[in-house]
């Protein structure tokens, strides 16, 4: 069973169904119990991440997130669910800084440059640690799905599992532990996204 956290944000029919479809129950909730209860959590994102912590605040769904989290609990962060393990970022209201979960050390960061921003449609990514369970099966340089404006930049190099390159390298992916994250949308990659979300229900 995945418990699919609702916190008013996340595209969560689409994910649920690439779950169900790679043959995983899927629990949808926004109720802090059925976090901590969890055998597997997946945090989804669409949207800004200040009004994602403040949703989440909200429901009191920070607390127990984590708790799980250092309980042991596979986790999977997808984009902005990848994002907000971080300290701090950027896209806070007028520009300011806003905390995230603080689990990774580390910012999110605005990209800039002479280059279309947002990243949206396919890129590539390129595996950075060996070993990592969610990419069993994907050849590096395969082809993911992104649509983001902001990156990730953790502090400590070693949490990187994949980068892709848009105005120079970014953090595509991370594994920490029990902690893997994506800065692309599995649940739109067509057969790779779904080797990813099949491997992750085999943890």
């Amino acid at each position: 069973m995945v418990t699919l956290v609702d916190y008013g944000m996340g595209n969560l029919r689409s994910v649920a169904k690439a779950f169900e479809v790679c043959g995983s129950r899927v629990r949808i909730t926004s109720d802090p119990k059925d976090i901590l209860a969890a055998e597997k959590i997946v945090l989804p994102g669409v949207g800004a991440f200040g009004a994602a912590i403040s949703e989440l605040k909200k429901r009191k769904l920070v607390r127990p997130i984590r708790e799980a989290i250092e309980k042991g609990v596979p986790y999977l962060g997808l984009c902005l669910g990848l994002q907000l393990l971080f300290e701090t970022s950027e896209e806070g209201a007028a520009g300011k800084k806003v905390k995230g979960f603080g689990i990774i050390p580390g910012s999110v960061k605005k990209f800039k440059g002479n280059f279309k921003i947002p990243h949206m449609g396919w890129n590539t990514v390129r595996f950075k640690k060996k070993g990592c369970p969610l990419f069993r099966g994907v050849g590096s340089g395969a082809y993911f799905y992104f649509v983001h404006s902001y990156y990730a930049l953790p502090k400590d190099r070693s949490v990187l599992s994949a980068d892709t390159s848009y105005g120079g390298f970014f953090c595509s992916a991370l594994w920490k532990d029990n902690i893997y994250a994506t800065q692309f949308h599995p649940e739109k990659s067509q057969a790779a996204g779904l080797r990813i979300i099949k491997n992750f229900i085999a943890l």
